[in-house]
């Protein structure tokens, strides 16, 4: 369960990121104008880390849990820590580590796979099978965010619309709402980030000497 709740936080870019483009309607342009610029901010940074928190409801709108996290990124390296769970990539490959088993998967990172990152999440997530509008402004404390919805084209999808909300100033998403056709809502909202950090290259490798006893499955 805790995979798939790591995959969902990249669940409403997986759809589009390796689709054909868009032929089925047309864009808002001013959302468009938005979303580039929140890739190519998001591009200009050597390194990322950022807190987040994962909310879930039901169709009822009981909140099933709430989960905290950190995800770093560093050029195509990467590590997401959550409850339970972390996964690492250096570039080349992937270890997911299972906290109560005590036992990390590891495979090999194949970008012909069409793997789904945690940068494209930042960049690739638009502009390919979605349709995207912009809601218009809303005061959120003392920032305004700029809130866009997004329409999968290809309604077999699990979801039938995201939100993303991105800061005006900063052009960075602050937060997103996945829709889901079974009633339940996932709510990743991003509670910090430092940019341009030193992060060692180690951070991102899995060291199965800080983990005694653990069991490595490679998958490669």
């Amino acid at each position: 369960m805790m995979k798939i709740l790591l995959i969902g936080f990249f669940t409403f870019c997986a759809s589009g990121v390796f689709s054909q483009n868009n032929k089925l309607g047309v864009s808002d342009p001013d959302a468009k104008a938005i979303l580039d610029k929140v890739s190519a901010t998001f591009k200009s940074y050597k390194t990322v880390t950022a807190n987040f928190t994962l909310s879930i409801t039901n169709a009822s709108g009981k909140v099933e849990g709430t989960k905290k996290g950190v995800i770093y990124m560093k050029g195509s390296k990467y590590r997401v820590n959550i409850s339970g769970q972390e996964i690492y990539s250096d570039g080349d490959n992937i270890w997911t580590y299972d906290k109560s088993a005590n036992e990390v998967q590891l495979t090999k990172f194949d970008p012909s796979a069409n793997t789904i990152t945690p940068q494209k999440m930042f960049t690739d997530f638009y502009d390919k099978d979605f349709l995207y509008k912009l809601n218009g402004d809303e005061k959120e404390g003392n920032k305004v965010v700029q809130q866009i919805e997004l329409t999968p084209v290809d309604k077999t999808k699990t979801f039938f619309k995201v939100l993303v909300d991105v800061d005006k100033s900063t052009k960075n998403i602050v937060s997103s709402k996945v829709f889901e056709k079974n009633g339940d809502r996932y709510i990743y909202t991003v509670n910090s980030m430092k940019t341009n950090t030193d992060l060692p290259d180690s951070l991102f490798s899995f060291d199965a000497k800080k983990h005694p006893n653990v069991e490595v499955v490679d998958l490669r």
